[in-house]
């Protein structure tokens, strides 16, 4: 039970691959207990049905409670299977959590950059100005390139201060968790 305790909260605090095997440890432990346990208590329970005239009333208590303590002790199991059963599912939770971070992190910064993509691929277009005067006329201005540059880092600021009003720059502490994990080295994660 403690070690359920324990498990909910690392589970809650931070999610680790550590904690899911823990969890499928305890539950292969409860399910090896109730294995045990569950014979024991069908075999005590025969015992007090057809065995009265074998045993004395004083034999047939001690029997009830054995049987007592089995029936309390699978309760206890099922019900520890239940609540690791529920950790699975806060986990996975979590890392879902986890993960929509991560994607909603990507597409803010996909969507700031996919303007500036569409205006570098425009400008990238070699167009002779000098065949036609509606051909990026702007490619012989003398201050075509800063300019381009000052709209797309304009484009880029205000598109990030639009993200943040709206609160997609909160928290990203899942971000931040990915890059520290991935620039480890591959013997420390």
């Amino acid at each position: 039970g403690e070690q359920l305790e324990e498990l909910e909260d690392e589970v809650v605090a931070n999610p680790t691959r550590q904690t899911l095997q823990k969890i499928h440890e305890i539950k292969r432990e409860l399910l090896t207990l109730r294995r045990a346990i569950w014979p024991q208590r069908d075999s005590i329970n025969t015992l007090i049905r057809d065995g009265s005239k074998l045993f004395s009333d004083e034999v047939l208590v001690y029997l009830r409670d054995c049987y007592d303590h089995a029936i309390q002790v699978l309760d206890m199991v099922e019900t520890y299977r239940e609540v690791a059963s529920s950790l699975m599912d806060v986990y996975l939770s979590s890392v879902g959590n986890r993960m929509n971070e991560i994607m909603k992190f990507l597409t803010v910064i996909s969507s700031i950059f996919i303007p500036l993509t569409f205006i570098a691929g425009v400008y990238g277009m070699n167009f002779n100005t000098e065949k036609s005067p509606f051909n990026m006329p702007e490619l012989n201005w003398y201050l075509g390139y800063p300019a381009c540059m000052a709209i797309m880092f304009a484009i880029a600021v205000s598109m990030a201060l639009f993200f943040k009003r709206k609160g997609w720059f909160e928290d990203y502490s899942a971000v931040k968790d990915l890059v520290s994990s991935a620039t480890k080295p591959i013997g420390h994660r």
